[in-house]
């Protein structure tokens, strides 16, 4: 072992070391929205030199600077804000009446057994049902009306959002359920001042989660059947091949999408602040 000098520092520990690039090693936040947008520029740099460049017919892909153009012209001549409306309030519609549904059902699954035995097989079936699928019943039975919408978003969220709920309850520390019923709580005590409590930033997250699911449903329902919509927009802008409508939709959506999750994140952040998700 190679002797130190004396009054010379000691090498620091190796845990102690600065690791700039380490496995679950935290970023500043400032360093991570540098990367963040850091790679949108280079999406757009790399969109940029291959349709300008002239390496892609705008046939096929439309460059930023017209998708940018035939935005402008969507919302000032197409009045494309109504459809972003429609949109929004179809996908917050249906998630909320399956969020309504689904996260009641799931603690009653998670909490007691029996419950989650008799629902347990119907959900996991329908769970791998693609929401798509039902889009011609739905039109049946519902017509090509803002219900059929719904209820597509509906299916497409409720049962992920019950099985979800009811592992994350099922999950509950069976230390403090035990010293619940030691201080005499009973069963409905449990749920409501042990599982619940214990669940909800848990519960929250997944509602985040599927939210974004939210958003996939809604664009099949607005593709068929719809005289509004962003997906209506799409749908109109491929018959007519203009790609730069077609992406600058799809960019809305992703904005609209980000924007959503941050403030689902900044409201789960605020309600559970002693929570660690």
């Amino acid at each position: 072992m190679p002797a130190v000098a004396p009054g010379a520092p000691s090498p620091a520990p190796a845990a102690r070391r600065r690791r700039p690039v380490a496995p679950l090693e935290p970023v500043s936040s400032r360093a991570r929205w540098m990367l963040g947008v850091g790679f949108f520029v280079l999406f757009v740099a790399v969109w940029a030199f291959f349709t300008l460049g002239g390496f892609v017919s705008p046939t096929f892909l439309a460059s930023p600077v017209t998708m940018v153009k035939e935005g402008y012209s969507l919302f000032t001549e197409f009045n494309f804000i109504y459809d972003i409306g429609m949109t929004v309030w179809r996908v917050f519609g249906g998630f909320a009446l399956a969020a309504i549904i689904a996260v009641p059902l799931g603690i009653a699954m998670g909490a007691w057994k029996p419950v989650e035995a008799f629902f347990e097989p119907f959900v996991s079936f329908c769970r791998y049902l693609p929401a798509s699928a039902f889009i011609p019943l739905l039109i049946l039975w519902a017509g090509i009306g803002e219900t059929q919408k719904l209820l597509v978003i509906f299916i497409g969220s409720v049962f992920q959002i019950i099985l979800m709920v009811a592992v994350i309850v099922g999950g509950a520390r069976k230390d403090l359920v035990e010293a619940a019923y030691t201080l005499g709580a009973n069963s409905s005590g449990i749920v409501k001042r042990v599982l619940i409590p214990g669940a909800a930033p848990g519960i929250a997250e997944t509602l985040r989660l599927v939210l974004g699911w939210a958003w996939t449903y809604v664009i099949v329902a607005e593709l068929i059947g719809s005289s509004s919509g962003i997906g209506h927009m799409i749908t109109d802008s491929q018959a007519l091949l203009n790609t730069g409508q077609i992406i600058f939709g799809i960019i809305v959506i992703g904005i609209i999408g980000l924007v959503s999750d941050f403030a689902f994140k900044a409201l789960n952040r605020r309600l559970f602040a002693w929570s660690t998700i």
